[in-house]
């Protein structure tokens, strides 16, 4: 698909970009608004293909949960093996369509892996992630986000590594996997929460330079190729993780797009790009965590 289309998409998804001037642009690259209406189904989101670890695996338990946060009641999805005993936990951090399937998927992937996953609902303060949620980077969700007071949302997340570290079934030991502007999360939690010990952020949004020095966990970094908006930030992070010593782990998928992990993500899921990072993950996470 025209590279174009792909970025085009992309500023929808995280610009004030509304749903009407999208389509006419779309238009403009497509050569017309039928052919726009085509290509449309290849770029949003696509949750039948979802589920890759079913919500009824015997290996695993799930449950929804909610834990005290700022001036609210925050929503989270939970997921642990189902065998008994303590487990390294891990805060799922979402995109910013909000908690949905694939989120949930990937909670119950680090389950099956042999954690404790929480994953948060960062929208839980407005009543949580619309059931009915294009998925697509609409008006109404990214209206909500837009919303979101970012301090506060920031001390929801680290109020769930709180949590997570007193349930019994925890070692105590946390880290963090964040995807797009739960990526830039995951970064801001290494900041500001010591106890973390690992962080993971997929094409997040860097932290300023300034606050580096604050990190205390253990980073590995996973970025797409051809995702020059969020790749501009490369170099100054790592100078600055460079300088103050924090240990860092950094890959770079050459052709893979902004979001190439979420296998809903019709043309932008790289499925050789998205296994070889999460199979980084995992082993990263068992080697700070367990």
């Amino acid at each position: 698909m025209d590279q174009r289309i792909i970025n085009l998409f992309d500023e929808y998804t995280h610009k004030p970009l509304k749903r009407d001037d999208f389509l006419k642009r779309l238009a403009k690259l497509t050569g017309g608004m039928a052919a726009a209406m085509a290509v449309l189904p290849l770029l949003e989101i696509n949750y039948a293909q979802a589920e890759t670890v079913a919500h009824q695996d015997d290996r695993i338990k799930t449950e929804s949960i909610t834990y005290p946060g700022v001036d609210t009641t925050m929503k989270g999805y939970l997921a642990r093996p189902a065998a008994a005993g303590k487990y390294p936990a891990v805060v799922v951090i979402h995109e910013n369509r909000g908690l949905n399937p694939h989120i949930e998927d990937v909670t119950r992937r680090l389950a099956l892996a042999g954690f404790l996953a929480l994953a948060p609902d960062a929208l839980s303060a407005s009543g949580g992630t619309p059931a009915d949620n294009r998925s697509d980077g609409s008006d109404q969700i990214r209206d909500l986000f837009s919303k979101l007071d970012a301090q506060k949302t920031r001390e929801n997340f680290v109020k769930a590594l709180d949590y997570l570290k007193n349930r019994p079934d925890s070692t105590g030991k946390l880290g963090a996997v964040g995807f797009c502007w739960g990526g830039a999360m995951a970064n801001q939690l290494a900041v500001h929460d010591s106890d973390l010990k690992a962080a993971v952020p997929f094409y997040g949004r860097q932290p300023d330079a300034a606050d580096v020095p604050k990190i205390k966990a253990a980073m590995q970094l996973h970025y797409g190729g051809l995702d020059e908006r969020v790749n501009a930030g490369i170099p100054a992070y790592e100078e600055a993780l460079k300088k103050s010593g924090v240990p860092y782990e950094l890959y770079v998928y050459e052709g893979a797009q902004h979001a190439f992990h979420n296998d809903t993500a019709p043309t932008r899921y790289n499925e050789a790009a998205a296994k070889l990072a999460w199979s980084r993950t995992v082993t990263f996470l068992k080697a700070k965590l367990v």
